[in-house]
């Protein structure tokens, strides 16, 4: 009886999110040497894994606060976009290797959140849940 309710108190095993560590950039190129986007994630702790977005545009910039959090049975993305609603996403499905899904079908815009690893490049996409209206970047790891 002691053991069943010391594995109900037990906190939720964190995820392997690794591959997400570090800083990392969206390349410039001549036609967009005047914006760039920056995702930087931190290694989880005490199952909170605090991230931001950084896109500058010209001179300006703008930050996305964001967290991937372990709750009891769910991974929960978090975002809050600047001058919008925060708005949670949850983790679906068995997720390959270096890669994890985030849903909301609730929310107008995204409705899913992907990550995912394709060698060295981290890719990042949003999209309506049947995967329309996608918005992708591909980020190269800050030296």
């Amino acid at each position: 009886m002691i053991a069943a309710f010391a594995l109900l108190l037990a906190p939720e095993p964190e995820p392997d999110l690794s591959w997400l560590i570090g800083e990392w950039c969206t390349e410039t190129s001549k036609v967009t040497t005047d914006r760039q986007t920056c995702e930087t994630w931190s290694p989880m702790v005490k199952g909170v894994m605090q991230g931001r977005t950084r896109v500058r545009h010209e001179r300006f910039f703008t930050v996305e606060p964001m967290r991937m959090t372990v709750e009891p049975g769910r991974l929960v993305f978090h975002s809050k976009p600047p001058k919008q609603k925060a708005a949670d996403f949850y983790a679906v499905g068995a997720q390959p290797a270096m890669s994890i899904r985030f849903e909301n079908r609730t929310h107008d815009y995204p409705q899913v959140v992907r990550y995912w690893r394709e060698g060295e490049l981290l890719m990042a996409e949003i999209s309506l849940a049947d995967g329309s209206k996608p918005s992708r970047w591909t980020y190269r790891r800050k030296k």
